[in-house]
């Protein structure tokens, strides 16, 4: 498992970008409505403010806001 390094600041702002592991697929906008319903679902349980997202179909990338107090990273292994 990799090192990864987090700024641990309440209500930060952070740029991801996930990959999908077949980059000749087109899953994410083959398969947007069940992208949108997961991500309205995480949204309901661990507020965030969606800055920006870009959906390819074989990545996406994502700039989001944790809401002010919001910082315990490993409960979103919970999901």
């Amino acid at each position: 498992m990799p090192n990864y390094r987090r700024h641990l600041v309440e209500g930060g702002c952070y740029f991801f970008t996930v990959n999908l592991r077949d980059r000749r697929s087109d899953l994410l906008v083959a398969e947007i409505a069940a992208l949108r319903g997961a991500v309205r679902a995480a949204r309901a349980r661990h507020p965030f403010h969606i800055d920006a997202w870009v959906v390819l179909p074989d990545h996406m990338h994502c700039l989001w806001t944790l809401p002010p107090g919001d910082w315990p990273f490993s409960s979103f292994a919970k999901l």
